[in-house]
């Protein structure tokens, strides 16, 4: 994160969370939630851009500056709803309302947690808001999996079948994690090549990071996609659909309003890295889905976020 400051460390679940802290105090807190294999420092274009904000960002478990589980079950989504807890407590520990942002993984973690917010105790009334970009709830992705086939809707269930490739290559043991240490700087290139960006969120850590990274997908991807949707929720979603995004199709979300009460969605002409490489468009996304639910003289939104509503 730009002009980071020393992390706070947050024990949570069997691991030490790091956390940073940047902003203005006394504004909204948002909490900045990073995906694989990434870790805070996929924030770096953005925080500056919130700086009248109480901005959060920490790094998941395994990543950054936080420290790994011990096996495998560590990377479940519970106990990564359990970080998420951990944190809202070190940094509002007066239950105060937070507004999430999620990217990748982390927008999937934090759909468990927003989905929650109704039933679990730990959570209710603490989340104000959440914006979402490209990073679906497993239920919902299995939900579409199953009703895209029942349907007969072979090409857009193929489409996205192909375009979540990955997630079968990581379920095969060792080889993922091998391919990532030996090949880090291969696997950057090629990643930075791919995706059409001209330089690499990707900090020194990447070994480290996508390595134990890839547990998170064999910890839930099959098993979460085989429970049922969970209930509806009425957290505000605000859910930026890149247009560009090479995994995720955007037709994915099209059943999304069954599960969300209240939700905007905006496609955008960005790819998969969006916080990346296109950080005013997503401040200006977060900065008026926030400022709408903030009290006119705490916050203005701008008056042209950019994309397109649906």
């Amino acid at each position: 994160m730009a002009g980071d400051s020393a992390p706070l460390s947050v024990p949570s679940a069997g691991v030490t969370l790091a956390v940073r802290r940047s902003g203005t105090p006394t504004g909204p807190t948002i909490v900045l939630l990073h995906g694989f294999p990434d870790n805070h420092h996929v924030w770096d274009k953005v925080v500056p851009l919130l700086d009248d904000f109480d901005v959060v960002a920490y790094d998941v478990r395994g990543a950054g500056g936080s420290t790994a589980p011990a096996g495998r079950d560590g990377y479940r989504i519970e106990r990564l709803v359990d970080d998420l807890v951990a944190v809202l407590d070190a940094v509002r520990p007066d239950g105060g309302a937070v507004h999430l942002v999620g990217h990748d993984w982390g927008s999937v973690q934090l759909w468990a947690a927003v989905f929650a917010a109704g039933s679990d105790p730990r959570m209710r009334g603490r989340i104000a808001s959440f914006v979402s970009i490209s990073g679906p709830d497993l239920r919902l992705y299995g939900a579409f999996l199953r009703e895209t086939f029942a349907d007969r809707r072979f090409g857009v269930l193929l489409g996205q079948l192909a375009r979540s490739w990955y997630i079968a290559a990581f379920q095969v043991p060792a080889v993922p994690e091998l391919v990532i240490r030996r090949a880090t700087g291969r696997v950057r290139r090629l990643l930075a090549r791919s995706q059409h960006l001209e330089d690499a969120p990707w900090s020194g850590s990447l070994a480290r990071d996508g390595a134990n990274g890839v547990d998170l997908y064999r910890a839930n991807a099959f098993r979460a996609v085989r429970t049922p949707a969970p209930p509806p929720t009425d957290v505000p979603v605000l859910l930026v659909v890149p247009l560009r995004d090479r995994f995720l199709s955007p037709a994915l979300y099209d059943n999304l309003p069954r599960s969300v009460r209240d939700l905007q969605r905006r496609e955008v002409d960005a790819g998969h890295w969006m916080p990346w490489s296109e950080p005013e468009l997503l401040a200006a996304l977060v900065r008026e889905h926030v400022g709408a639910r903030q009290t006119p003289e705490r916050l203005t939104p701008p008056a042209d976020a950019g994309g397109s509503d649906r």
